[in-house]
C-alpha cells in the first residue's frame, strides 16, 4: 500500500483533499501526495484508512482545524499541508 504518491502533475479530476473538506464534513484519508510532507503528516496521525472532520477554518481560511479518528485528537494544519492528504473517493467506499 503506498502512503504517498509521487507525481508532479496534479491531481486527477474529482480526487479530493483535505483542503476541499466543508466545515462538519467527513471523509477518510487515501494517501498523501508529498513524499517530503508524508512523514510529518504520518506522525501527526494522518495515516491512510484514518477518518478526518474539517473542524473549522481561521477567519483568513488558513490554518485549518482537522479532528482525526474517534474525535479525541484535533490538529491544525496551513492549507499546503492539508492539500497534499488526498481523501478516499466516498462512491468507490460504497461500491467496495
Amino acid at each position: 500500500m503506498a502512503f504517498f504518491r509521487r507525481s508532479v502533475s496534479p491531481l486527477p479530476a474529482g480526487r479530493r483533499t483535505a483542503n476541499d473538506l466543508r466545515p462538519g464534513e467527513t471523509a477518510t484519508v487515501c494517501c498523501l501526495s508529498d513524499p517530503e510532507m508524508a512523514l510529518k503528516l504520518l506522525e501527526m496521525g494522518c495515516i491512510p484508512g484514518t477518518t478526518v472532520r474539517l473542524v473549522g477554518r481561521a477567519p483568513l481560511g488558513d490554518p485549518l482545524m482537522l479532528t482525526l479518528g474517534d474525535e479525541d485528537y484535533t490538529l491544525s494544519l496551513r492549507v499546503s499541508e492539508a492539500r497534499t492528504i488526498q481523501l478516499k473517493d466516498p462512491l468507490a467506499e460504497s461500491q467496495a
